[in-house]
């Protein structure tokens, strides 16, 4: 007997599909729309191999869901746009219902959907059974007392998207993105994407997440420490031309993991320049390690350096010692006076280097130390390999990037805020009340040649400060300074005097955050003098 199929439909839609019932036989059982001859032809011959599909007339296109039953098929028909991306997806893929209905109830992946009050509309089994409810439990209630964390009812009220987040649900962090669905521009709901895998992918997926959060934590202190610590490029006080360029210099080569010269003359600041190196280098983190070679007798520089076996000579510790080179592995070797080593220990030197290997003294186990080699002197070493007294193989080696530290003569712009600089640490450090330096105690330090460089300067203000009378240096407080006879060369005086009132009013001008007015009378000068000396400086 002929079975027959009975269909109650009740939809609750401000415009309603179109139904169409089909029997198997094709003869139209039920239909609320006039069923042209060409669609009635197409519904008998796809219905029951398509599920979701398109049918083109010349002046419409109708998308159709088609459901199967034992006696008959149900038609439900809508004019869909040529725009529509769901009409183009169904008449272009001949599985489309297959794809939407694997989105819907994939294993990995699960969909939950909300509407614009945010209460649950649909959840994917996979995600229903994670939560340990039945089919349509929970339906109409709000999200967030149905799924833990969830942020949808927040993304169907603002309508922003939320892509990639982090939920914890049950202990588990998962990866969830959340849409806001939208016609017309007004927001419908909001449909959320979690991203499920087997328990134990899912396990070994939170452990992951759990080691890059703890990484990024670790980051987020190494950040933090180092945005409390000081820039090392501080330390090299002064923007003339040619402290800038040093500066520059030191920035773009200390990266570079490569033997660097220090050049200058004495008291220039070169351990600056390679604590600077140090801590702008990958290797900051590491150890700085410094050995200078005019200090120390020639026979303790080769224990110092490589360090010694037990009983390696007279007075060497019973346990022995590891020397600089071992002490500064992973970090930087900062070798001071190089020119006036040895030429037995520039040769142990030069073998280190060629072959990264040394022995302490008294011993024959090879050893390695990983370390930037740094190196600094004061001589001039060309006129030392003509004299065959210093290695010519060696100074290629360690001179790979050479920088120059300028003597102070050549930078006088920059001894005011220097010589500030070296003050205010005096005062603190011995709770002294001066604090400043007068025009004419600063005329004084300019007409100097500063043989000494930056370390007589220190000498000098620490001295100054020390018997000063008043809150401020005066010429008078540098009157030793004054009456000492000035050897080397020295720029004329006009030029000088002239350097040392420009960093005047440059620093004036920061003060006073670029307040002319204000800046002339921190100076003492009028404000025409003023405008005249900043053009003459443009």
């Amino acid at each position: 007997m002929k079975k027959t199929l009975y269909l109650s439909i009740v939809l609750s839609v401000n415009t309603p599909p179109h139904l169409v019932l089909l029997s198997v036989d094709g003869h139209i059982q039920y239909a609320d729309v006039t069923v042209e001859p060409d669609i009635g032809t197409a519904l008998q011959a796809s219905g029951r191999t398509r599920r979701l599909w398109t049918f083109a007339q010349e002046d419409r296109t109708w998308s159709i869901l088609s459901i199967p039953g034992e006696a008959a098929v149900l038609h439900m028909l809508w004019p869909s746009g040529a725009e529509d991306p769901l009409a183009d997806f169904a008449g272009s893929v001949a599985f489309a219902h297959d794809i939407l209905s694997h989105f819907l109830t994939n294993p990995y992946e699960a969909i939950t959907v909300v509407d614009t009050e945010g209460r649950l509309r649909w959840v994917s089994p996979v995600h229903a059974r994670f939560f340990g409810i039945k089919r349509g439990e929970g339906l109409g209630q709000p999200a967030d007392q149905v799924i833990e964390n969830t942020r949808l009812p927040e993304v169907a009220r603002s309508g922003r998207a939320e892509i990639g987040q982090v939920q914890n649900m049950r202990g588990i962090d998962r990866v969830v993105s959340r849409f806001p669905i939208k016609r017309d521009g007004t927001v419908l709901g909001a449909i959320g994407q979690v991203m499920f895998k087997g328990p134990e992918q899912a396990a070994a997926f939170g452990r992951e997440i759990a080691r890059l959060r703890a990484q990024v934590d670790h980051y987020k202190r190494e950040l933090a420490a180092l945005r409390g610590r000081p820039d090392p490029l501080d330390a090299l006080i002064g923007d003339s031309p040619a402290i800038t360029k040093l500066k520059s210099d030191i920035a773009r080569v200390a990266p570079l993991d490569v033997p660097v010269l220090i050049r200058g003359e004495s008291g220039t600041g070169k351990e600056l320049v390679a604590h600077a190196l140090h801590g702008l280098s990958d290797r900051g983190s590491g150890p700085l390690v410094m050995l200078n070679a005019a200090a120390l007798p020639e026979t303790l520089v080769e224990s110092e350096l490589f360090g010694t076996e037990p009983g390696a000579f007279t007075g060497a510790q019973a346990k022995g010692r590891p020397g600089k080179l071992e002490a500064a592995d992973g970090g930087t070797f900062f070798l001071d006076e190089i020119g006036d080593m040895s030429a037995e220990t520039q040769a142990k030197m030069l073998r280190v280097l060629d072959e990264g290997r040394f022995e302490r003294l008294g011993g024959t186990v090879p050893r390695q130390a990983d370390f930037r080699l740094v190196t600094a002197t004061n001589r001039p070493l060309e006129k030392l390999i003509a004299e065959e007294r210093f290695r010519a193989d060696l100074y290629f080696r360690i001179g790979v990037v050479t920088l120059t530290t300028p003597p102070l003569r050549e930078r006088v712009e920059d001894i005011p805020v220097i010589a500030r600089a070296i003050l205010d640490r005096t005062a603190d450090r011995h709770g002294l009340a001066v604090r400043g330096l007068r025009p004419d105690a600063l005329a004084v330090l300019a007409r100097h040649s500063w043989p000494g460089n930056v370390r007589e300067l220190i000498n000098v203000i620490q001295k100054a400060a020390i018997f000063a009378e008043g809150p401020e240096l005066t010429a008078e407080d540098l009157a030793d300074l004054a009456a000492a006879p000035s050897t080397g060369p020295r720029a004329p005086l006009k030029r000088r005097l002239e350097s040392v009132e420009e960093g005047l009013i440059r620093q004036a001008l920061e003060t006073t955050h670029g307040n002319k007015k204000r800046a002339a009378e921190l100076l003492g000068v009028s404000r025409g003098y003023l405008y005249k000396r900043l053009a003459e400086m443009s």
